[in-house]
C-alpha cells in the first residue's frame, strides 16, 4: 500500500498554512483533510471540498 498525502503548501491561502497531511488510505486522508479544513480554514465540508481536496492527493510523502 502507498502512502498518500496534501499539502496545504500548494494552495494559496490568507494563513499561509504549512501543514501537510498524510496517510495509509484515502479515507482516513480525506477526514483529516476534512476536518483540517473546516476548523483551520473555514471550510465547509461539502462534497464540492471533498472533490476538491481528492485533487490535491499525492502518492509518497510531502517533500521538506
Amino acid at each position: 500500500m502507498t502512502r498518500k498525502y496534501i499539502d496545504c503548501r500548494e494552495c494559496p491561502s490568507d494563513v499561509n498554512c504549512t501543514v501537510a497531511l498524510s496517510a495509509d488510505s484515502d479515507d482516513e486522508l480525506m477526514e483529516a483533510a476534512v476536518l483540517h479544513a473546516v476548523s483551520v480554514h473555514q471550510h465547509t465540508d461539502t462534497p464540492e471540498l471533498r472533490a476538491q481536496l481528492k485533487t490535491m492527493f499525492h502518492e509518497g510523502a510531502p517533500p521538506a
